[in-house]
């Protein structure tokens, strides 16, 4: 008999359960719809316009926020495009203008004035137009301390002095930059 008792109460307990399981999750849904429905009811219309407003205006100030800088920032890729549009170009030029400083070595080895003239001018008029699209020579020369950053170390020797030992011994190429980026970094030798 007990045993019958335990099976009726078990099912007894298991409706009873689902009824309560039924009651308790249908309970908070319903709950929560009246309480979202009360506190809209309970807010008059001008307070809920009031907080509407306030949504849409906080919306539209990020987005504006987020337009502004936006633009700040395309703006400052564009300038910085603008400043090294003519890279390639001043970097295809850069083998002539070093031609022309080799050849104006030798031209003016031979002694004839008009010859090393003539070069020089159009030597100055090619540099002056590279300079005017913003190319400027990096400053380096011989006896300078060696710097990584602004210069590229080809190979070391043997320092002629005590003085020249990490230093720069010989600039074998020029190194010019473009505004602030150095487009060609100078070759030079050290002093080991």
């Amino acid at each position: 008999m007990k045993f019958k008792n335990i099976f009726k109460n078990t099912s007894t307990m298991t409706t009873e359960k689902t009824e309560i399981d039924q009651e308790i999750e249908g309970t908070p849904v319903e709950t929560q719809a009246n309480e979202e429905q009360a506190s809209v009811e309970e807010l008059p219309v001008e307070e809920q316009l009031a907080l509407d407003l306030a949504a849409e205006k906080d919306k539209f100030l990020r987005l504006f926020a987020e337009f502004e800088n936006y633009k700040r920032r395309t703006s400052k890729e564009r300038i910085e495009l603008f400043k090294t549009a003519n890279q390639e170009v001043l970097l295809a030029m850069l083998p002539v203008l070093d031609d022309f400083d080799r050849a104006l070595v030798e031209i003016s080895k031979s002694g004839d004035e008009s010859l090393v003239k003539g070069v020089e001018l159009i030597h100055e008029k090619l540099k002056s137009t590279l300079v005017g699209k913003g190319l400027e020579e990096v400053e380096v020369k011989a006896g300078d301390a060696f710097d990584a950053d602004f210069a590229e170390a080809i190979t070391q020797i043997p320092a002629p002095s005590d003085k020249m030992k990490g230093k720069i011994v010989d600039v074998l190429e020029k190194g010019y930059k473009l505004g602030e980026k150095i487009i060609r970094f100078p070759k030079v030798v050290i002093g080991n």
